[in-house]
């Protein structure tokens, strides 16, 4: 949402131009959303309500709104399986109702916008990230019949090609971030389970694989994480006493205790 100390946008170019201030690196995909929401029905005539549908490999989504009637109308698209959000969103149009209860395109779904008190929407397409399967669509609910005039649709057709972008770049921004964060776990952990074997191979006189297969069926017997094994034997030079059959081995009677972990499997 709009910072409290930012001055209201007066009209859709305002709006465009506090939207280009963002940080998007700040920004989740659904704060930036939320904020788009927001401003489009700031600067937009008739007290209209908005929300944003994310639709991820055709499973649909609301991400952001400003009220409870642009909730109920976007769910009740979501039970029927189609409604002008929908179609905005899966085929890149956009998409007016300037009269819910004589459109006759989606009877089941305008009969309900009708009962709720919805009488006009306009549904702006995103197309966020194709070949991600990610499109969108910003949804706006009037209870006045042809709520939208020329100038509205251009001040709400303008946020779609700048919010298509942002959420783009949002979610490619937190995508290599992700990727980098796993990337980065990926790297600690291998290099945990290196130093184990490391420990394993001189303890035991052993080969890397047989060190690795020993990691593995500690793991299995332990019932916890590879990478966490490898991090108490690492820590505490300690590890579940097992036989790469899988079974405990319990320690013989005065077998001596001074170098904790499990007992050097027989080399063929």
């Amino acid at each position: 949402m709009a910072s409290s100390q930012t001055p209201v946008p007066g009209n859709a170019t305002e709006a465009l131009l506090h939207l280009g201030r963002l940080s998007l690196r700040e920004l989740s995909m659904e704060g930036l959303l939320q904020t788009v929401a927001d401003l489009v029905t700031t600067v937009l005539p008739g007290n209209p309500e908005a929300s944003v549908t994310l639709l991820v490999k055709d499973a649909p989504s609301t991400v952001a709104s400003t009220g409870q009637l642009a909730l109920d109308l976007d769910k009740t698209q979501y039970e029927c399986g189609h409604g002008p959000c929908l179609h905005a969103a899966r085929t890149g149009e956009a998409t007016e109702i300037t009269d819910t209860r004589t459109d006759s395109r989606w009877p089941d779904y305008t009969s309900r916008a009708t009962e709720r008190g919805n009488r006009s929407s306009l549904a702006v397409p995103l197309v966020i990230d194709e070949d991600e399967r990610i499109f969108g669509s910003l949804n706006l609910y009037s209870r006045k019949p042809a709520a939208f005039d020329q100038d509205s649709r251009s001040a709400a057709m303008a946020f779609g090609p700048y919010t298509a972008v942002a959420a783009g770049n949002v979610y490619a921004y937190h995508s290599a971030r992700s990727m980098a964060d796993n990337l980065q776990v990926a790297l600690e952990t291998r290099a945990v389970i290196e130093q184990a074997k490391g420990i394993l191979m001189e303890r035991y006189k052993m080969t890397p694989d047989h060190a690795f297969r020993l990691l593995v069926v500690a793991s299995m017997n332990a019932n916890r994480k590879l990478r966490h094994i490898a991090d108490d034997l690492v820590l505490t030079g300690q590890l579940p006493a097992v036989t790469p059959g899988g079974d405990r081995r319990r320690p013989e009677p005065g077998q001596s205790h001074r170098r904790p972990g499990p007992q050097a499997p027989e080399q063929k």
